[in-house]
């Protein structure tokens, strides 16, 4: 099965493109983490109430979602490495961008995985439910003493504010250089990712409509 797999990817990374699936993993992960901030940005707005206990409790069904796509996206990356491209090997640059996608990584996981203690660390909140549908179980805080519910609240809150304020900064990072080696240094890095278009075909001479006159008929004997 997994080598199956790879002989598909194969003919994509030895165009040095990203897979369709490691594409589709890419720009849904990028829109839902634009969404949650967005979101929270958002909750943060609404008074204390219903409204704003639904809001939280949408964030964190979709970041429950983004830890299963982070899960399933870093299964995929070890199954299909990525292609070889022009930013393979440019020095700080390649390893610079190593660093970011550890990054992105930690924040993948650490945000749905704070949130999810903080919701859990709340006595008698709501239910969790994986995007909204499967039901999902919290982490056993309500069964500890209150000072450890406490403490796993503040140590979710605190880890949560760090990884978003992280991928603040990554973000226009991530995209800058992603722009720089598409337009000033001509790299295929961003085409890798985007889906393939077909070619432009070829323009053809239409066979109906108007027409050059045929020839005129040679003269016998002539």
């Amino acid at each position: 099965m997994i080598e199956a797999i790879r002989a598909w990817a194969a003919r994509h990374t030895a165009e040095r493109r990203y897979s369709p699936i490691g594409q589709v993993f890419h720009w849904t992960m990028a829109a839902l983490i634009l969404f949650q901030l967005g979101w929270g940005w958002y909750m943060s707005r609404l008074p204390a109430g219903g409204d704003k206990l639904r809001a939280f409790e949408v964030h964190a069904e979709i970041g429950l979602l983004m830890l299963m796509l982070a899960l399933l996206r870093l299964l995929w990356r070890f199954i299909v490495p990525a292609p070889i491209n022009d930013a393979n090997d440019l020095g700080w640059q390649t390893r610079a961008a190593y660093v970011t996608h550890v990054l992105f990584y930690i924040c993948f996981f650490g945000l749905p995985l704070s949130g999810w203690a903080m919701w859990s660390a709340i006595d008698g909140g709501p239910p969790l439910r994986l995007a909204g549908v499967i039901p999902w179980p919290l982490m056993p805080f309500a069964a500890t003493p209150v000072p450890v519910q406490w403490l796993a609240l503040h140590w979710g809150e605190s880890i949560h504010a760090i990884l978003i304020l992280l991928l603040i900064v990554m973000i226009p990072l991530h995209v800058g250089a992603a722009l720089k080696h598409h337009f000033w240094n001509r790299h295929d890095v961003l085409r890798g990712m985007l889906p393939e278009l077909p070619e432009d075909a070829p323009l053809e001479v239409p066979r109906h409509g108007l027409q050059p006159p045929p020839p005129p008929p040679e003269k016998a004997g002539g």
